[in-house]
């Protein structure tokens, strides 16, 4: 059997009482270590789980995913949800199963914003001199005209290679690097400069921050304002990484932004603007 679990978002404590089951009976387990992160290195994991972890980065579970599954039709081997091991074991005839966990797609309900208030989420990477992808405005350019949500999960880079050491063929990865709120408001701006909808009007465009989201009042943060305000809020404010954005919609509810103006940078400016700007009926 191949599993392919979540492991929740923030520590060991997260895993699932069925997930820690199927992690103790696996024979092999794999801790994918690229496309998140969690608050607690590998050998906490290990200690808690009672069971050694072999690290899959990005080449392991793009190139060498075979080697994964490898024998999974007559053993029990394990993997963080990753969806192109699962169609690659589907396809060799592997049983497979899939065992849920908590995840910033319902998490984010943290925040106040209701969740069948949200429409499509959107990834937003790291924009380079040559490169500036835009096909999320068009997304959010629909939620927003729907009045709904937008969930933006804001870019990390993991065991990358730079361009010249990739065509070169080296194996020499760059540090890690990860999105910051600020760095994604700039390049949300930046978009909307260049398309002039007003989609993302930044002094009336109401949006949300979230950093490390179920790690209790420790390392959570929620921070509320336009994108003007985000953008000129001190970078600490927003806590550690893992880091998204929220464009709040025009379907914005009374109780929605009573509940989140406790995070407000400007409390006044937050109410404000949900009422002029998102025609909000307010007390």
């Amino acid at each position: 059997m191949f599993y392919i679990i979540g492991l929740g978002l923030c520590d060991e404590s997260d895993i699932t009482v069925r997930g820690l089951q199927a992690i103790k009976g696996s024979t092999r387990v794999y801790l994918e270590a690229y496309t998140s992160i969690l608050m607690v290195n590998k050998e906490r994991l290990e200690a808690f789980y009672e069971k050694t972890l072999i690290l899959a980065d990005r080449d392991m579970v793009e190139t060498e995913s075979d080697t994964i599954l490898a024998n999974a039709g007559n053993e029990d081997v394990l993997l963080q949800l990753i969806p192109t091991s699962l169609l690659r074991a589907r396809g060799l005839g592997i049983p497979t199963r899939v065992i849920h966990n908590a995840s910033i797609m319902n998490a984010v309900g943290a925040c106040g914003l209701q969740l069948y208030n949200f429409g499509q989420t959107v990834s937003l990477v790291f924009f380079t001199e040559t490169w500036k992808p835009d096909s999320f405005y068009d997304r959010i350019k629909e939620n927003v005209d729907l009045g709904l949500h937008t969930l933006v999960l804001l870019d990390i880079k993991v065991k990358e290679q730079s361009e010249e050491n990739l065509a070169r063929g080296r194996k020499i990865y760059e540090p890690p690097r990860y999105m910051s709120i600020r760095q994604a408001v700039y390049q949300l701006i930046e978009i909307e400069t260049l398309r002039q909808t007003g989609t993302l009007a930044p002094d009336t465009t109401l949006a949300v921050a979230v950093s490390r989201v179920g790690g209790g009042h420790e390392h959570e943060r929620i921070v509320c304002g336009t994108l003007t305000e985000l953008a000129d809020h001190p970078e600490s404010a927003f806590g550690e990484p893992l880091h998204s954005l929220v464009i709040v919609g025009k379907r914005l509810h009374h109780l929605e932004v009573e509940y989140a103006q406790e995070y407000a940078i400007d409390k006044d400016s937050w109410r404000s603007t949900a009422q002029k700007a998102y025609g909000c009926a307010l007390e």
